[in-house]
């Protein structure tokens, strides 16, 4: 079976052991960009995504776009046909990529020490709630709960009330970015160095969001500061935050320089602001943060939206609209960055779906087909790349290990 030629991971193969959003969301992203990624899942069961809302009718419509440019793969890993032909695909690929609980895999023969002594060449990418080592990596790991544990929750919401949590799966797909991210590094160092030999990549869920508040420790570590919740960028910069314009609407507004505040001022008509003890550097301003966020409020009150938008924009001020899918879905620039693109469903006909991102300008990223349906591909891979006989297929079929 020839692999696949379109963007600059052509000639990648990957098998996705793995199942639900983070980990899959990465072998996603990297099947956008050309890598083959096979898809294994449970025979009669699949990916539990398959079964995740929302739905059109019976079909599941997260499916598509998450599980798109993949082929489907039934292999039942707990016996030992299904596991002796995982380590045929594995000699035959680059990439495994699995989010089962430490020690899982290895249990089952075909962990990464078992699987290298078939592909010494071999990459796996593990994707566990908190990785392979310390006192809770057995425990189950799962996207809100890695949320809480990483300090992002704490820092959400209002004082007088419980902290929130992300209203989407935000720290599986913060956590797939960064399977994709560690994934081509290692492949770089396998291919581009003498003695580069595979390797496994070892990622918490947790660990994902946590790398993204440097803030946070700095400040713990230096100031001995607890930061509490707040709603907005509070502590960063001021003024920030969510303010009403006068036709109702929101928008998001914020000067994370000084350089920023003076433009703003200038446009408020407010220079005086900029000689003004109070006001004259972003960190008297945090003093300050209240006194300075209610003379933004009370300034943008008097300005449509667009109007409002038009006018910021002239004086180089950051703010947007803060925007339904509804808006995003009518929005030019959306459209002429194809943010949203339009593929065809086997059942549902068309269906749109965020477009690939980033944009390369040689070698670009496509959808080559939608989340395909379960084991749609078993003859083609089994045939094509592993040579067995119609006849055996038939039989691994019988037998329920596809």
């Amino acid at each position: 079976m020839k692999k696949t030629n379109f963007g600059p991971l052509s000639g990648v193969r990957i098998l996705d052991l793995s199942t639900m959003i983070a980990a899959p969301f990465g072998a996603t992203l990297l099947g956008d960009f050309g890598a083959e990624v096979i898809k294994v899942e449970m025979p009669g069961k699949g990916d539990s995504l398959r079964g995740m809302g929302p739905f059109h009718g019976d079909e599941p419509l997260r499916w598509p776009g998450l599980a798109r440019n993949k082929k489907s793969l039934t292999l039942d890993l707990h016996t030992k046909e299904g596991k002796e032909i995982l380590r045929k695909l594995a000699r035959a690929s680059d990439v495994v990529i699995e989010n089962f609980r430490p020690g899982t895999l290895e249990k089952w023969g075909i962990g990464y020490e078992q699987l290298k002594k078939e592909n010494p060449n071999l990459i796996m990418t593990r994707v566990t709630g908190y990785g392979q080592t310390g006192p809770n990596a057995p425990k189950a790991g799962f996207g809100t709960p890695a949320t809480a544990y990483s300090g992002f929750t704490y820092l959400h919401g209002y004082e007088d009330r419980p902290p929130i949590s992300p209203s989407f799966s935000l720290t599986d797909y913060i956590t797939g970015i960064y399977v994709a991210f560690a994934t081509v590094t290692a492949l770089y160092y396998r291919d581009t160095n003498e003695e580069g030999t595979g390797q496994y990549i070892d990622i918490g869920l947790y660990e994902s969001v946590f790398r993204l508040m440097e803030f946070l420790v700095a400040e713990y570590d230096q100031n001995g500061t607890i930061k509490e919740r707040s709603p907005g960028l509070s502590g960063h910069s001021s003024p920030a935050g969510t303010f009403q314009t006068k036709d109702g609407y929101w928008i998001v507004l914020v000067t994370s320089s000084d350089r920023t505040f003076e433009r703003l001022a200038h446009a408020m008509n407010r220079a005086d602001m900029l000689e003004d003890e109070r006001f004259y550097t972003n960190s008297v301003r945090l003093q300050n943060f209240d006194l300075t966020n209610g003379i933004v409020a009370d300034w943008v009150k008097t300005f449509n939206r667009d109007d409002l938008q038009k006018y910021l924009d002239e004086h180089g001020v950051p703010i947007s609209p803060i925007y339904s899918i509804k808006d995003i879905f009518e929005d030019e620039h959306y459209k002429q960055r194809e943010n949203i693109i339009e593929v065809d469903h086997p059942r549902l006909g068309k269906v749109k779906m965020p477009g690939i991102v980033p944009k390369f300008s040689e070698t670009p990223g496509a959808v080559r087909n939608v989340g395909p349906d379960l084991g749609e591909h078993n003859n083609e891979i089994l045939c094509e790349l592993l040579n067995y006989s119609e006849e055996e297929i038939a039989k691994l079929k019988e037998s329920k290990i596809i």
